[in-house]
């Protein structure tokens, strides 16, 4: 899938992953993918949940090499 701007966390732990989604979603308009990289297994959780209480949408969330990956639809 397409997306427009990429941020790689990995190697951070909770809260930082969630932190630096939000600061990089901040940076892109309505409409537009952020794919983000993370290590940390409380990401998985903590995007479901970061993207429920910001409406943002939570298009996949998978692993891919030994990390997990999210791809998030701004509001």
């Amino acid at each position: 899938m397409n997306f427009d701007k990429e941020l790689d966390a990995r190697g951070l732990n909770c809260p930082l992953p969630i932190i630096k989604t939000k600061k990089a979603l901040n940076d892109l308009s309505s409409g537009q993918v952020l794919r983000v990289t993370s290590t940390d297994s409380g990401s998985v959780k903590d995007m479901e949940a970061f993207a429920k209480q910001t409406g943002n949408e939570l298009l996949s969330s998978g692993e891919e090499g030994g990390n997990f990956v999210f791809l998030i639809k701004k509001k």
